[in-house]
Protein backbone atom coordinates (compact mmCIF):
# COMPACT_ATOMS: atom_id res chain seq x y z
CA UNK A 1 0.00 0.00 0.00
CA UNK A 2 1.66 3.05 -0.96
CA UNK A 3 0.88 6.62 0.70
CA UNK A 4 0.43 9.76 -1.93
CA UNK A 5 3.99 11.51 -1.45
CA UNK A 6 2.53 14.49 0.12
CA UNK A 7 0.45 12.98 3.07
CA UNK A 8 3.52 11.19 3.90
CA UNK A 9 5.48 14.27 4.05
CA UNK A 10 3.31 15.92 6.29
CA UNK A 11 3.13 12.81 8.74
CA UNK A 12 6.84 13.03 8.54
CA UNK A 13 6.78 16.39 9.37
CA UNK A 14 4.60 16.39 12.10
CA UNK A 15 6.79 13.48 14.18
CA UNK A 16 10.01 15.43 13.48
CA UNK A 17 8.52 18.79 15.20
CA UNK A 18 8.59 18.25 19.39
CA UNK A 19 5.68 18.47 21.14
CA UNK A 20 4.80 21.77 22.30
CA UNK A 21 4.63 22.15 26.13
CA UNK A 22 1.46 23.92 27.29
CA UNK A 23 1.38 26.87 30.17
CA UNK A 24 1.58 25.23 33.19
CA UNK A 25 -0.50 26.47 36.42
CA UNK A 26 0.29 26.83 39.89
CA UNK A 27 -1.77 28.23 42.61
CA UNK A 28 0.04 29.50 45.70
CA UNK A 29 0.66 27.56 49.09
CA UNK A 30 -0.79 30.21 51.42
CA UNK A 31 0.68 27.99 54.40
CA UNK A 32 4.67 28.59 52.60
CA UNK A 33 3.92 31.73 50.48
CA UNK A 34 4.64 35.26 53.18
CA UNK A 35 5.34 38.68 51.34
CA UNK A 36 7.51 40.95 54.15
CA UNK A 37 8.37 43.80 54.01
CA UNK A 38 10.96 46.58 55.99
CA UNK A 39 10.75 50.28 56.00
CA UNK A 40 12.78 52.77 58.09
CA UNK A 41 11.39 53.68 61.76
CA UNK A 42 12.06 57.40 62.77
CA UNK A 43 15.86 56.77 61.27
CA UNK A 44 17.03 55.18 64.57
CA UNK A 45 15.77 51.11 63.71
CA UNK A 46 14.78 49.07 60.33
CA UNK A 47 10.85 47.78 61.21
CA UNK A 48 9.66 44.17 59.74
CA UNK A 49 6.47 43.38 58.86
CA UNK A 50 4.56 40.14 56.99
CA UNK A 51 0.79 39.54 55.62
CA UNK A 52 -0.06 35.81 56.65
CA UNK A 53 -2.39 34.95 54.18
CA UNK A 54 -1.76 35.31 50.13
CA UNK A 55 -4.07 33.67 47.59
CA UNK A 56 -3.27 33.31 43.08
CA UNK A 57 -1.90 31.53 40.80
CA UNK A 58 1.53 31.54 38.65
CA UNK A 59 1.21 30.43 34.89
CA UNK A 60 4.53 29.09 33.62
CA UNK A 61 5.55 28.62 29.90
CA UNK A 62 8.71 26.80 30.17
CA UNK A 63 9.13 26.51 26.41
CA UNK A 64 7.98 30.18 25.32
CA UNK A 65 9.89 31.08 28.91
CA UNK A 66 7.41 33.45 30.12
CA UNK A 67 4.74 33.27 32.43
CA UNK A 68 2.25 35.40 34.66
CA UNK A 69 1.70 36.23 38.18
CA UNK A 70 -2.40 36.97 39.61
CA UNK A 71 -1.43 37.36 43.43
CA UNK A 72 -4.03 38.53 45.98
CA UNK A 73 -2.44 39.89 49.73
CA UNK A 74 -5.18 39.48 52.87
CA UNK A 75 -3.75 43.03 54.06
CA UNK A 76 -5.75 42.40 57.07
CA UNK A 77 -3.12 39.91 58.07
CA UNK A 78 -0.84 42.58 58.64
CA UNK A 79 1.96 41.60 61.59
CA UNK A 80 4.49 43.39 62.97
CA UNK A 81 5.25 41.35 66.49
CA UNK A 82 4.00 44.34 68.53
CA UNK A 83 0.56 44.70 69.40
CA UNK A 84 0.23 48.32 68.80
CA UNK A 85 1.69 48.86 65.48
CA UNK A 86 -0.82 45.73 63.88
CA UNK A 87 -4.44 47.71 64.93
CA UNK A 88 -2.19 51.09 63.68
CA UNK A 89 -1.55 49.32 60.28
CA UNK A 90 -4.93 48.08 59.30
CA UNK A 91 -6.52 51.36 60.67
CA UNK A 92 -7.63 54.20 58.10
CA UNK A 93 -4.66 55.67 59.13
CA UNK A 94 -2.64 52.94 56.82
CA UNK A 95 -4.00 50.27 55.26
CA UNK A 96 -7.69 50.59 55.82
CA UNK A 97 -8.51 47.23 55.62
CA UNK A 98 -12.52 47.67 56.07
CA UNK A 99 -11.93 49.99 52.77
CA UNK A 100 -9.30 48.06 50.93
CA UNK A 101 -9.18 44.51 52.43
CA UNK A 102 -6.62 43.22 49.60
CA UNK A 103 -3.73 44.35 47.49
CA UNK A 104 -2.99 43.11 44.18
CA UNK A 105 -0.03 42.15 41.94
CA UNK A 106 -0.49 41.31 38.40
CA UNK A 107 2.36 40.98 36.00
CA UNK A 108 4.45 39.29 33.75
CA UNK A 109 7.52 36.75 34.41
CA UNK A 110 10.41 37.36 32.66
CA UNK A 111 13.02 34.76 32.49
CA UNK A 112 17.31 35.03 31.37
CA UNK A 113 19.26 31.90 30.74
CA UNK A 114 16.53 29.28 31.05
CA UNK A 115 14.77 30.90 34.40
CA UNK A 116 12.79 33.22 36.07
CA UNK A 117 14.21 36.07 36.72
CA UNK A 118 11.77 39.05 37.11
CA UNK A 119 8.88 40.38 37.26
CA UNK A 120 7.38 43.38 35.86
CA UNK A 121 4.55 43.74 37.08
CA UNK A 122 1.16 45.95 38.29
CA UNK A 123 0.39 46.76 42.55
CA UNK A 124 -2.78 47.66 43.52
CA UNK A 125 -2.59 49.22 47.22
CA UNK A 126 -5.39 50.88 48.53
CA UNK A 127 -6.94 51.70 45.21
CA UNK A 128 -3.99 52.99 43.89
CA UNK A 129 -2.21 50.82 41.11
CA UNK A 130 1.60 51.46 40.17
CA UNK A 131 4.25 49.19 38.08
CA UNK A 132 6.71 47.31 40.23
CA UNK A 133 9.35 45.11 39.08
CA UNK A 134 10.69 41.77 41.62
CA UNK A 135 14.20 40.50 41.25
CA UNK A 136 13.84 36.84 41.39
CA UNK A 137 16.76 35.73 43.46
CA UNK A 138 16.56 32.14 43.69
CA UNK A 139 13.83 29.92 41.58
CA UNK A 140 13.78 25.79 42.21
CA UNK A 141 10.94 23.45 40.98
CA UNK A 142 11.13 19.69 42.69
CA UNK A 143 8.56 16.78 42.95
CA UNK A 144 6.42 17.85 46.49
CA UNK A 145 7.37 15.34 48.77
CA UNK A 146 3.98 15.17 50.73
CA UNK A 147 1.13 16.16 47.45
CA UNK A 148 3.49 13.85 44.95
CA UNK A 149 3.13 16.85 42.12
CA UNK A 150 5.32 19.64 41.05
CA UNK A 151 5.97 22.21 43.78
CA UNK A 152 8.02 25.77 42.62
CA UNK A 153 9.55 28.13 44.92
CA UNK A 154 10.89 31.47 44.95
CA UNK A 155 12.59 34.34 46.80
CA UNK A 156 12.01 37.78 45.28
CA UNK A 157 12.22 41.51 46.17
CA UNK A 158 11.62 44.70 45.34
CA UNK A 159 11.13 48.55 46.27
CA UNK A 160 9.01 51.04 46.20
CA UNK A 161 7.69 54.19 48.03
CA UNK A 162 4.80 53.84 50.39
CA UNK A 163 3.76 57.53 49.74
CA UNK A 164 3.00 56.88 46.03
CA UNK A 165 -0.04 54.60 47.62
CA UNK A 166 -1.39 57.70 49.78
CA UNK A 167 0.62 55.91 52.83
CA UNK A 168 1.94 59.26 53.64
CA UNK A 169 2.14 59.85 57.15
CA UNK A 170 5.76 59.86 57.56
CA UNK A 171 7.08 58.73 54.87
CA UNK A 172 9.05 61.82 53.73
CA UNK A 173 12.36 61.02 52.48
CA UNK A 174 14.21 57.41 53.32
CA UNK A 175 11.43 56.84 55.26
CA UNK A 176 8.98 56.46 52.48
CA UNK A 177 11.21 54.05 50.91
CA UNK A 178 10.00 50.47 51.56
CA UNK A 179 11.79 47.04 50.73
CA UNK A 180 9.86 44.01 49.60
CA UNK A 181 11.17 40.46 50.48
CA UNK A 182 8.68 37.69 49.05
CA UNK A 183 9.08 33.95 50.05
CA UNK A 184 6.59 31.69 47.27
CA UNK A 185 5.55 28.75 46.99
CA UNK A 186 3.17 27.04 44.55
CA UNK A 187 1.62 23.86 44.00
CA UNK A 188 0.76 22.32 40.23
CA UNK A 189 -2.62 22.16 39.44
Amino acid sequence: MFLPKSLLAVCVAALSVPALAAPETFAIDTDHTHPAFEFPHMGISVWRGLFGKTTGTITLDRQAKTGAVDIQVDTGTIAFAHEKMDEHAVSDQWFNVAKFPTATYQGTIKFKRGTPASVDGQLTLLGVTKPLTLKINSFKCIEHAYYKREACGADAEGELNRADFGLTKGAEGEAGKVRLRIQVEALKQ
